[in-house]
């Protein structure tokens, strides 16, 4: 399935027009944009703490800025501040923001050894729970993670929130891309009521559509 095809296959599952969607570790906005293209009324709320990542979101999206609520901040197990480990490379990559956690890199060090890690950089962060019931958000239709490693700490802050959410979309890896990284069947058992609608592996790692059986 290309990126493409992935996004209307979630939008049809949807079957709504103004879903609710959280985009948490948005990056440049390049899924946010996909959902906007294909879903125009839904209520984006968009989390990135990488600076580099939030300016190109900001001029991707461009006019259609007004449409989303950005968050700079990441979400994770705690409120306050939190060490972000930004990525970086050389040459044709310089500028590579696609690889930053709240999580030390491990295996990625290796697997991945044209990436680099920077100087880890204090960043805000909230608990995903608390920024829901702040936000009076009782319902998600979707939340689309892209966490590089810390699915963990953004499901221990958000066990309420999750379990009032009909989809999940995140990425995994069965070799420890970054310290304490969960396996696909790890985030399967701390999240007991959802089951696999889709999965897009890659050898050992991927992404995967969960769906909340409760709904």
């Amino acid at each position: 399935m290309s990126s493409v095809e992935v996004h209307q296959h979630i939008v049809s599952l949807l079957q709504k027009p103004n879903p609710v969607i959280l985009d948490i570790g948005c990056n440049d906005g390049t899924d946010t944009q996909q959902f906007l293209s294909l879903c125009p009324q839904a209520q984006l709320y968009c989390f990135e703490p990488d600076p580099r990542a939030i300016a190109r979101f900001k001029k991707k999206l461009g006019p259609s800025l007004y449409r989303v609520k950005l968050l700079e901040i990441a979400i994770s197990d705690r409120n306050g501040m939190i060490d972000f480990h930004p990525s970086n490379a050389d040459g044709d990559a310089k500028e590579w923001d696609l690889s930053g956690s709240i999580r030390r890199p491990k295996n990625h060090l290796t697997v991945y050894d044209w990436v680099r890690f920077d100087r880890p950089v204090s960043v805000e962060t909230r608990r995903l729970d608390d920024w829901c019931s702040e936000a009076k958000l009782n319902t998600i239709d979707l939340i689309w993670m892209d966490v590089q490693g810390a699915e963990a700490d953004v499901i221990a802050g958000g066990m309420q929130t999750l379990g009032n959410t009909r989809f999940v979309y995140t990425e995994y890896s069965d070799r420890e891309l970054y310290e304490g990284q969960l396996s696909l069947q790890a985030i399967l058992d701390l999240l007991p009521s959802f089951e696999v609608a889709s999965h897009y592996p890659r050898a050992v790692e991927g992404d995967v559509l969960l769906k909340n059986t409760r709904f």
